[in-house]
């Protein structure tokens, strides 16, 4: 079976990374278990650029009257876009900064988040586009309890990728790093490989 995984990276630490070494476990996991695996790697923490007055001029023109600076701005989203069209399976490292996401990952997000390309508006509410793909969240904490109610980032990213239609989300924890690092790296491994070996295409 091949698979296509898109692998999103967003700690500021290039080294030393918890959810960083955990994406790539995770999708060396995956090779080891597909015989036809292509993964499209993208690092958010290298910068990227904000929503601003720009782009939102030029998303909200009809792409049949978008001029060349139109289309230069919003040039990053559309590849950004695609990647994810593309995956079979979303992997993304989540590490928890101040209780939510990093910027850089926030700032993925709203690149991703566009009407008529990853959602659509109807009578009954939106509607996400991007549906039949898995998703999984790298979660990495120093102290806060993955999935608690203090744990915005998690509930964050849900919301999100069920807004654009990726419903079938599963949580890989690294939490409380602070007091029980070994304990949390072994039970995010594990939960690595009951993933893994449980995957199949989402519905």
């Amino acid at each position: 079976m091949s698979l296509t995984i898109l692998k999103v990276d967003s700690s500021a630490r290039s080294e030393g990374s918890t959810s960083r070494d955990l994406t790539n476990h995770l999708v060396d996991a995956f090779k080891a278990k597909h015989d036809d695996v292509t993964t499209i790697s993208r690092d958010v923490a290298v910068g990227l650029p904000v929503v601003n007055q720009g782009w939102i001029a030029a998303n909200f023109t009809d792409p049949a009257e978008r001029t060349d600076e139109h289309k230069a701005a919003l040039a990053l989203s559309d590849t950004l876009i695609g990647e994810l069209r593309a995956a079979d399976a979303v992997v993304i490292g989540v590490p928890v900064y101040n209780f939510g996401v990093p910027a850089a990952l926030k700032a993925w997000v709203d690149l991703v988040c566009r009407a008529r390309e990853t959602f659509r508006y109807t009578e009954a509410g939106p509607e996400g586009l991007l549906t039949g793909k898995k998703a999984y969240l790298v979660v990495s904490s120093a102290g806060v309890p993955v999935e608690s109610e203090v744990d915005f980032a998690t509930r964050y990213m849900r919301h999100m990728l069920a807004f654009v239609g990726i419903t079938d989300v599963t949580v890989i924890a690294a939490g409380e790093q602070m007091f029980r690092v070994e304990e949390a790296l072994e039970a995010a491994r594990k939960q690595i490989t009951v993933s893994v070996e449980s995957f199949s295409r989402a519905a």
